[in-house]
């Protein structure tokens, strides 16, 4: 303790301001749940009909003592998660390699652009009466709307990444007699992973939300089925359940591709945005 206080003592005032500021940034977030936790007490208080957390707490523990469509929470979240893995499978692939192929060759940005550019402007919800009408209500057309959903943005940041490759980095290759494809690969695509995470991170996020709407238009599980269900049971405990789901596996995966990119990327570790 002694040590404790003598290290203290001898911080500098730009240490001892940091190390205030760290707590700080360890408290806020507390402080911001307890508030959004009072802000919801006080919602219930004035409105009957604005459940409780008491309220969505017992109907959380009721999905698993009394399932909806044999499935309890954790299975419902895990379909939903099933059908963005698919889609973002899809997406890292091909949406990488579009990206890459787009943002590296001029000729091919120059054709493929603007019909990219249109296909992105159109909004994954207006391809449902397409899809639905060649495809039917199955799974393969909710993973087709993920798909519409979530592919731009991966896209869009790669081909950014690989035109911002800095000059100097590839004038440096061409004085060690590189090729094309050795510049490509072991130049330009290496200084484009931090905007290649960005990508994977951003398609991660839009999948999460477009495949709730999917669920929500036309599907027997996943969350956004449990808040179809409960908007026409006026259930609404199982939609609150339901939309903290939502919240909380949104920032898991957002925890997990952060990770992620650490690892792959350890220079983005000194970054401080999150």
């Amino acid at each position: 303790m002694s040590k404790k206080k003598i290290n203290i003592e001898n911080m500098s005032a730009a240490e001892i301001r940091e190390h205030r500021l760290n707590i700080l940034y360890k408290v806020l977030p507390i402080i911001s749940i307890l508030l959004l936790i009072g802000l919801w007490l006080f919602a219930s208080s004035l409105s009957s009909g604005f459940p409780s957390p008491g309220d969505v707490w017992e109907r959380t523990v009721r999905l698993f003592t009394k399932p909806v469509k044999k499935m309890n929470l954790f299975g419902h979240i895990f379909a939903s998660l099933q059908r963005i893995g698919l889609a973002l499978l899809f997406d890292w692939t091909f949406g990488i390699a579009f990206g890459i192929l787009i943002g590296w060759n001029r000729k091919a940005k120059a054709f493929f652009t603007p019909m990219f550019n249109a296909f992105r402007a159109v909004p994954p919800l207006a391809w449902i009466p397409l899809i639905t009408l060649w495809f039917g209500i199955g799974e393969f057309p909710k993973v087709l709307i993920v798909i519409f959903g979530s592919l731009a943005s991966i896209v869009v940041n790669v081909q950014a990444g690989m035109s911002n490759v800095e000059q100097i980095y590839l004038n440096v290759g061409t004085v060690f007699n590189t090729n094309s494809r050795q510049q490509l690969f072991k130049i330009a695509i290496p200084s484009a992973l931090d905007a290649i995470f960005a990508g994977v991170r951003t398609s991660t996020s839009a999948a999460w939300m477009v495949v709730l709407a999917a669920e929500m238009l036309g599907a027997d599980s996943g969350v956004g089925f449990l808040i179809s269900r409960g908007m026409d049971s006026m259930d609404m405990p199982l939609v609150l359940t339901s939309m903290i789901s939502i919240g909380i596996v949104g920032a898991l995966l957002a925890i997990i591709t952060q990770y992620a990119e650490r690892l792959i990327c350890p220079w983005t570790r000194r970054k401080k945005s999150f």
